[in-house]
């Protein structure tokens, strides 16, 4: 079994974090208040980024060196949504957790 760094292995929580976060939010909080929280948009970004933030902690898990370019664009996507979300208001835990993501994202892809 390969060790992870813990850089790394931060990087892997705070990806699943992100997943989450975004996954739960959208599913329950946005669909429920409808208006600008299910705009096709912003709702569409909110499932790229829990699916990008996924796929980031699955390849860290790996252990393959692909998993820098799928964090670089999981950085992007993270921060992305983190700016929508903000837009949007009432988002607080899904803005932090994808700030927090976007940030160990690239520290990996560096």
């Amino acid at each position: 079994m390969h060790h992870t760094d813990p850089k790394m292995q931060e990087c892997i929580e705070n990806c699943l974090v992100c997943y989450r976060a975004c996954l739960s939010t959208a599913m329950s909080d946005c669909l429920e208040a409808g208006g600008k929280h299910t705009e096709p948009d912003h709702f569409r970004l909110m499932m790229v980024c829990a699916e990008i933030c996924r796929t980031s902690a699955h390849f860290m898990l790996i252990g393959t060196p692909h998993h820098r370019h799928v964090c670089s664009e999981c950085a992007e996507i993270c921060a992305e949504c983190a700016a929508d979300c903000e837009r949007i208001g009432d988002m607080a835990e899904c803005v932090d957790a994808c700030q927090r993501c976007a940030e160990s994202c690239r520290q990996m892809a560096a």
